[in-house]
Parts: C-alpha cells; structure tokens; sequence
C-alpha cells in the first residue's frame, strides 16, 4: 500500500536557487507541451501521447540549455503529469488543462535515485538537504515530489511502499451518519456536535489590511513581492489551522466507527454567488446578494470537501465503509420516527415538531439519523461492492443503483427502512 509522508525542508541559499531554477524549467516545459498538444489537437484531431512529448527533449536542450540543470527523469515526470491531466479531463474528472503560472505553487518530483537518511533528504543534483521528520516512515521510498509555497516554504512529499495490503472492509460494527453545517462543522447521528472553527473568519481582518498593503504597491517591485509574501503567509496559516482540525476530527470519526454514512454535498454549486442558489431557502425568500455571499465565503471556510476526502481514504486505509448519500435526499425534513415528511423546511428552523408523532427534532441530529439509516439501506440494498460502484456514479444528484441504473429518490426506496 502506498502512504505519503509530507515533510518540511530547509534547503541552503544555493539549493533554493537551485530548486527554484528547476522548478521553473519544468514549469516551461509543462506550458510548452499544453499549447503544442493543444495545436496539434486542433490541427489533426489528435493529442500528443507521453512518448511523443518525452521525445522533445533532447532538441528542446539544444535549444535551451538550461533545462538541461533539473535531472532528466523529473522532466520526464512533466509528460506523465500533463497525460494524466487530460486524461481526467477526457474522463470528465476535471476540466481541460491550464498553464501553470510563476506565483502559484511550484513543484518537481524527483521518481528515482533519491533517499531519507536520518534528519536529512538526499537528492539528485542536490545533494543533502535538511529535513524536519515528524513521523518516521515505513517501507521503501519510491519517489520525493517538492513543492515551493507561495510564501516560500519547501516541502517534501516523500511516496512510499510500505508492503502492506488494504485491509479487508467489514460492515459490520458501529455506524454513523454525519450531517455538516455552518454553526456547528459536524452533527453526527449520536448527537455530538463539533464546533466549527472559522479559521478564515478569525484572519480575516489581519488579511484584509496585508492585502490592502499589497494593493498600494507598486506592480513588479521589490515591495511588492515582498507584501505578497506577507498576504501568501497569511492564507497559508489558515490553511494549516484548517487542515490540522480536519486531519484530527476525521481520524476521531474512523477510528470510533465502522461505517461512516455523508451527503454527497455539491460544494461548487453552494458557493456560487447568485440569489437563487443554496442561500433561497430562508424564509425570508431569496435574499440580496450580500447574504448568498456571506454563505459562500463561510461554506468555503469549512471546507467540507476536504473533510469528506480524508474520511474517504483513511476509511480506505483501516478497512472500514465510506458511503454517500445522495444530495436530494430529504435528510432535515424526514421525522426519522414515523418517515413523515414535511413540505418544506427553510434553513433558519432549527427545530421542529412532528405532525404526525408528535416527535421533537433537533434538526441537525434528526439528518444525521435520517444520514446513517439511509447508508444502512443502501449498504443491505447493495452490498459493498455496489456501494463501490455507487461511490463513483454518482453524477448529478442521483443514486447510482448496484445495476448501474441512476435514479432520484423516492418515497418507496428513500424511505423504507431495513
């Protein structure tokens, strides 16, 4: 089983240049292949493949003699880069392929010839470099990808083969259903309730003054480079504050659990910045834009995508079951007790009392129930090779049976209970 270990480095002022030289190299050489696979594309109708692309090499270092300074296997890792990147695109994964700017983060990945000795990163046409081991790897290395943030910290994403199969998954055990909010980050059927930070929100005002300082700058001066730096370190300590209680909560939530039941929530679709998207179901009716874009700025700042990621392949690692309810499915307004439905139930009722049973509900709690029942159907419906198969057909807002067959859910599938 493959694991990646993430590291930071602290290489001198010569391996900096260095780094940054080759890094800089396979970017030109990323941009350069896009635009002539895509003219050739345009031109015959046909791609260039990865052999095709490797093969431009030798006559591009006559050429340009600098990129003959990074090691000829991490250009080489370009084409493989730039093949599967239309490759998903084809595939319908991600979009078509961009060129790679200069301020964004930068990386090279280094496939062979490289070694973790100690405190210290060894690698080709670098030689040692300084390396902080938080976590003591396991197995063999098989490759070292370094990457340059934009506030300029190194980092090295060491990919190693530990030998270890996956796990085999069992359903049986403890589930949970997990419903994620806005006031609280995380609801989960047993009733726990996790707060959501807001890291954003907590920098925002010391953001907003380092990038007001950054807007009086003169463009492409020393000062402004450097007030950039200043603003890229700031999104870079919300983003580490952000992952680090996302990295925490979601290992809580696999190792305390044995099948972990989610929405398949459309994020992309949340933030988008119009009156008649997510933020329309208050009561008040569709709201300005001003308050469609306080949600988007706050669903971003959760990140519930990112958390669903991790819970997905650390479930994966320990042999456990991750299943995705769909979207659509009326979660908040379903009396999990008696199945009735409500006709509608706008965002800012918090609680609500059954017609028909007369049951009380914690709105958040009461989803996260109808979450985890409806996984569990799913999961006896399905099997968990069909719940495999579910977990990458589901493709706008329907329910990919074990068949293959996408439906929307119904009364007479949604709400039966095993």
């Amino acid at each position: 089983m493959l694991k990646a270990y993430k590291y930071r480095i602290y290489p001198t002022n010569e391996q900096k240049d260095q780094l940054i030289r080759s890094m800089g190299s396979a970017r030109w050489f990323y941009n350069y292949a896009l635009n002539l696979t895509s003219q050739t594309y345009k031109e015959t109708g046909k791609g260039l493949s990865r052999n095709d692309i490797i093969k431009l090499l030798p006559g591009l270092k006559k050429e340009h003699e600098w990129l003959s300074e990074p090691p000829s296997q991490c250009l080489q890792q370009v084409a493989l880069d730039l093949s599967s990147a239309f490759l998903n695109f084809f595939e319908k994964r991600a979009k078509y392929p961009n060129f790679k700017k200069k301020h964004n983060q930068q990386s090279i990945r280094f496939p062979q010839s490289v070694k973790l000795q100690g405190d210290y990163l060894k690698l080709p046409k670098l030689g040692k470099i300084y390396c902080k081991v938080s976590r003591l790897p396991e197995g063999t290395i098989k490759s070292v990808t370094v990457s340059l943030t934009p506030s300029g910290q190194f980092y090295a994403s060491c990919l190693y083969e530990n030998g270890k199969e996956k796990p085999s998954v069992k359903a049986s055990g403890k589930a949970v259903g997990i419903d994620c909010g806005l006031s609280h980050f995380v609801i989960t059927s047993d009733g726990s309730k996790h707060g959501n930070p807001k890291y954003y929100r907590k920098y925002e005002t010391k953001l907003a003054k380092k990038q007001k300082q950054l807007s009086r700058k003169v463009k492409g001066s020393q000062n402004r480079n450097k007030a950039r730096i200043k603003v890229a370190k700031v999104h870079a300590k919300i983003t580490r504050c952000r992952e680090d209680f996302l990295h925490k909560l979601s290992r809580k939530l696999v190792d305390e659990n044995q099948v972990i039941v989610v929405e398949n929530l459309a994020v992309k679709n949340m933030v988008k910045n119009h009156p008649y998207g997510f933020a329309s179901r208050f009561k008040s009716g569709n709201p300005p834009n001003a308050l469609a874009h306080k949600l988007a700025k706050s669903i971003s700042d959760a990140g519930w995508g990112q958390f669903c990621t991790m819970l997905k392949y650390k479930a994966e690692w320990e042999g456990k079951v991750y299943i995705e309810v769909d979207r659509f499915f009326p979660s908040s307004k379903t009396c999990h007790v008696c199945l009735n439905q409500v006709g509608s139930l706008t965002l800012d009722v918090r609680e609500w009392t059954c017609e028909k049973c007369q049951t009380k509900h914690d709105r958040d709690i009461n989803a996260a129930i109808n979450i985890r029942e409806e996984g569990l159907r799913l999961l006896s419906q399905c099997g968990l090779d069909g719940v495999r198969r579910r977990a990458t057909g589901v493709a706008g807002g329907h329910l990919a049976t074990a068949s293959g067959v996408r439906v929307r859910p119904s009364k007479g599938t949604a709400f039966t209970r095993r």
